[in-house]
């Protein structure tokens, strides 16, 4: 008779993206076609990097994981808000929204923790380039894609066991388009302003580090550019503006929203629809369209059919 932190509640209903339904029509085209570009740009740059010999380097293989980990990431709640865009009744199953809670918080977190890791590689490829080779070799390149992808499984893990314990009895409406931690807070049938403070400082610790911690590595490569290095300047600072634009555009959102003391619904799904939807499709854009490597790769694989 142990059901007292048992959920009773089966399902959610999101409300959505707005209220409108002919906006809604309106926004199926469009993510529709974004949400396809981004499976067709990631697991393109994941292939490309896999069949081209040229592209068998550190930097290009942690490229692949990020790319591969945006299309994951980009597949947990695009898909099914796109669905709902033509759907009366916007619901998801108990187990469902369980399911997109780890699954975001899986790939969001490896994904932070990666480009932590191709900061380093940059950091050794320019401020230590005769031992480039030895300290990022294979294995250690392996291993360091093995700790990204742990690390964030334990961070989901984490957040997910401190959600399931929470009793659902009443409310089931999420006034949103996927299941985030602190809209789904809001519906337990008890109080969770202490929960609510340490799910955000789990988040929060982790890519407020991490954050800090590229910040750190671009400032130092970057200086080590300006003053160390002439030969090879320009293509060093290409590489390290990608990688800062991509730093950029998917820690801004996620630092806003869970450190931010103030919730403004609009602003948050705008945030939350520019993270899920739009960062992953601009990641392999800017890849593709700054590096002189991948370009060649495409005219070769184009020049071989």
């Amino acid at each position: 008779m142990e059901e007292a932190n048992q959920s009773v509640v089966s399902e959610f209903i999101f409300q959505g993206l707005c209220t409108s339904r002919e906006l809604q029509i309106f926004l199926l085209l469009p993510f529709s076609t974004l949400y396809l570009m981004t499976v067709v740009g990631n697991l393109f740059v994941t292939v490309l990097i896999i069949t081209d010999h040229h592209l068998h380097s550190p930097m290009y293989f942690l490229l692949a994981n990020l790319s591969f980990i945006d299309f994951c990431f980009s597949s947990v709640t695009t898909p099914k808000m796109i669905i709902d865009l033509v759907k009366d009744n916007k619901t998801i199953s108990f187990g469902g929204c369980m399911s997109q809670v780890l699954c975001v918080h899986f790939f969001g977190g490896g994904e932070m923790v990666l480009l932590v890791t191709m900061a380093y590689d940059r950091y050794v490829a320019i401020c230590r380039p005769l031992h480039y080779t030895s300290i990022m070799d294979r294995q250690k390149c392996i291993w360091l894609v093995l700790i990204s992808w742990i690390i964030g499984f334990v961070h989901a893990m984490s957040q997910l066991i401190l959600i399931l314990e929470l009793p659902f009895c009443g409310p089931r409406v999420i006034d949103s388009f996927f299941c985030d931690i602190p809209l789904v807070m809001k519906l337990a049938c008890t109080n969770t302003d202490t929960l609510g403070i340490v799910i955000n400082a789990d988040s929060g610790v982790l890519a407020t580090t991490c954050f800090i911690l590229l910040l750190i590595s671009y400032t130092y490569i970057l200086l080590t550019v300006q003053f160390h290095s002439k030969d090879g300047s320009s293509k060093a600072l290409s590489t390290c503006t990608s990688h800062i634009i991509v730093v950029l555009l998917f820690f801004g959102p996620v630092i806003f929203i869970y450190l931010w003391p103030v919730s403004i619904t609009w602003v948050d799904k705008f945030l939350a629809v520019f993270y899920s939807v739009i960062t992953p499709l601009l990641n392999p854009a800017i890849y593709t369209l700054r590096n002189k490597d991948i370009k060649n790769a495409i005219k070769s694989l184009i020049s071989h059919k």
